[in-house]
């Protein structure tokens, strides 16, 4: 379930601008997921105050949208979570420094103005002058690839699907799942396996008898169709018929050069995602590969004050890890102070020391005897 956007930190600003002009302020963080998120919290330690626009609804970017009850591993000191609640805690940390959302809407314009400043307009025309911008877009808008059968995408969103948004719309249907990555043979297992969402039967659809997937995703699938609690078969979507206005089967070419029917309730396709930079891209930015270069001393790109942070940057040694975005977001921040505050100079600090961080954290000063 996707979070619902506090109006709190939303109705003020949602999709306009101010009556006096665009909103000024000192930064504009472009991708509310978890990189983006942990850079209000960066920033925030400085006294930074920032505006954050994501094209999705809600916050969490890849982790809510792709992956949101998926457990993640690689959060320190965090063993185990779910890219829902990572966004939830990332949430709650940054409640301190009052950052306003801007959902629904994706930035159009980023443009240097004579006085230093960043003027950034959306795509719903909310428009901003800003001293720094953060671009932790992730890779970019996320597109499906999709079934390229005439005609089948009327059913989209109905009984087509290439995401997985509401696990329970599956429960008790008869599903053909088609893919061989991680995310394919991921949901073939989980509604496989005994629980709420458990289907009334599963078949797995791949072009051929290997897969991108994980290894022990992979064997524990052929496990469950040894022991015939589900079906794997080799082949790809030809065609399709149709009932009452529904989709009732689908014919599948095998690779013996027979074409099966196999009727279903729900396709759930699975051929990856392609990312798009979009407006990105006519932004001047020093670009490779549809990623944006940055120094590692401060994350910025090739336009001083804007940075870059998270999968959309790259540099020598570049790994796309969360854990590696939070170490970039913090050294972003301190790279883009002096952009707000040049006449003041910047210390390093400890949340656990610091009774400044205290107060802006909204925390006791601990009294050690």
């Amino acid at each position: 379930m996707k979070p619902t956007p506090d109006p709190a930190v939303t109705d003020a600003a949602r999709d306009h601008d101010g009556d006096d002009g665009p909103i000024q302020t000192d930064a504009v963080i472009i991708g509310a997921g978890p990189v983006g998120l942990f850079q209000v919290f960066e920033l925030g330690l400085l006294e930074i105050k920032a505006h954050v626009i994501d094209s999705l609804g809600y916050p969490g970017g890849q982790c809510v949208e792709l992956y949101p009850d998926k457990p993640i591993y690689d959060i320190p000191a965090v063993p185990v979570c779910t890219g829902q609640e990572l966004t939830d805690n990332l949430l709650k940390q940054i409640e301190p420094f009052g950052a306003t959302f801007h959902f629904g809407q994706e930035v159009s314009v980023v443009r240097k103005e004579a006085d230093g400043r960043f003027f950034v307009e959306t795509s719903k025309g909310t428009r901003f002058l800003t001293k720094t911008v953060f671009i932790a877009a992730g890779v970019g808008s996320f597109q499906p690839r999709t079934l390229k059968v005439e005609g089948i995408d009327k059913f989209e969103n109905s009984q087509l699907f290439y995401r997985v948004r509401n696990p329970a719309l599956f429960a008790g249907k008869n599903l053909v799942i088609v893919g061989g990555g991680d995310s394919a043979l991921d949901w073939t297992l989980n509604f496989v396996q005994e629980g709420p969402n458990q289907a009334e039967s599963v078949i797995l659809l791949h072009r051929r008898d290997g897969f991108r997937a994980a290894p022990a995703s992979v064997s524990r699938m052929r496990e469950l169709c040894d022991a015939m609690e589900m079906q794997f078969m080799v082949g790809q979507v030809s065609g399709f018929e149709e009932r009452d206005g529904r989709l009732a089967a689908i014919k599948v070419a095998g690779g013996d050069g027979v074409t099966r029917v196999v009727p279903l309730d729900m396709l759930l396709v699975f051929f990856g995602l392609s990312p798009k930079l979009g407006p990105i891209a006519d932004w001047g930015l020093d670009i490779d590969r549809k990623q944006i270069v940055v120094d590692t001393g401060k994350f910025q790109t090739s336009i001083p004050g804007i940075f870059a942070v998270g999968d959309i940057n790259t540099y020598p040694g570049k790994k796309k890890l969360i854990l590696s975005g939070f170490h970039e977001a913090a050294l972003a921040a301190f790279g883009a102070s002096p952009y707000i505050f040049p006449e003041k100079r910047v210390l390093l600090q400890y949340t656990t020391t610091s009774p400044k961080l205290h107060k802006v954290l909204g925390v006791e000063t601990p009294v050690f005897d």
